[in-house]
């Protein structure tokens, strides 16, 4: 049987950006019809265990996406091998990433907007964020912004 191709998505703390971006994926791959590993970690341990941020969720369940099941977890050294795409919320998590891991992996560890640009949009921002410190309006952009590169990177992963 062949493997799924996996996504984790991956900020600071895994507790506003990375599980938005693993519920929007989650839905949109699904409508896509593809069958993919996606999960969401942070470069941090600061809410392991925890469910994803009120506000996260109101705006996410507000747009129809489904936060059920998940919880913040710390990426692992595991993550690296197991997964194929390895997609950072900003260059500071990005940073963190390439020094947890071997060069082996890197290949594999992206920013997450990158695939925003796919299929002739053209969107400024290289980085999601961080909404923890704001107001609603904050998590209104990460969806706006998580939606158009979950869009990029079906486009991405359809192509291949």
């Amino acid at each position: 049987m062949e493997q799924s191709t996996s996504v984790l998505f991956v900020c600071l703390g895994n507790i506003c950006r990375s599980p938005t971006a693993e519920a929007v994926f989650k839905q949109k791959a699904a409508a896509a019809g593809l069958d993919l590993v996606i999960d969401s970690a942070g470069t941090h341990g600061y809410h392991i265990g925890n469910p994803p941020d009120k506000r996260s969720q109101a705006a996410g369940i507000e747009r129809g996406y489904s936060f059920k099941g998940l919880k913040c977890r710390r990426v692992e050294q595991e993550d690296f091998e197991k997964f194929d795409y390895i997609l950072a919320m900003d260059n500071s998590n990005l940073s963190n990433l390439r020094e947890m891991s071997s060069p082996q992996y890197h290949n594999k560890i992206k920013l997450f907007l990158e695939f925003a640009n796919v299929d002739g949009a053209n969107l400024q921002e290289l980085e999601v964020p961080d909404p923890y410190y704001g107001g609603k309006r904050g998590f209104e952009l990460v969806l706006d912004l998580i939606e158009q590169a979950s869009d990029g990177l079906i486009a991405h992963i359809k192509a291949l």
